[in-house]
């Protein structure tokens, strides 16, 4: 079982930049893949970034490529998401979640557990 707390959310002008944290639980944390999506208000939940269990490998959605970098902290079971450059339509609940897969996933019915999300609001 991993428990997932996502935090660093907040409202940003157009151009700043966020950094989304998310603290796992347990002792095995190298032996998930991590991922990050997003959800706007009605709409489906969307990749953006994923790593692989030693960070070697990352992922990311072509929306958010060049702008965003996704990291991670195996000493201390973290991930994060940079976020920079952010625009308007990056504004969305963002989720972490994890998957006991060493390699990167994209769909969100491949992972195992989810955070309950972080609101992220960009305003123009």
């Amino acid at each position: 079982q991993v428990q997932l707390v996502e935090s660093g959310g907040g409202l940003v002008q157009s151009g700043g930049s966020l950094r989304l944290s998310c603290a796992a639980s347990g002792r095995t944390f190298s032996t998930y893949a991590m991922g990050w999506f997003r959800q706007a208000p009605g709409k489906e939940r969307r990749f953006v970034a994923a790593i692989s269990g030693s960070g070697v490998s990352t992922n990311y959605a072509d929306s958010v490529k060049g702008r965003f970098t996704i990291s991670r902290d195996n000493a201390n079971d973290t991930v994060y998401l940079q976020m920079n450059s952010l625009k308007p339509e990056d504004t969305a609940v963002y989720y972490c979640a994890a998957k006991h897969y060493p390699f990167t996933r994209t769909l969100p019915d491949e992972y195992d557990y989810w955070g309950q999300g972080t609101q992220v609001t960009v305003s123009s």
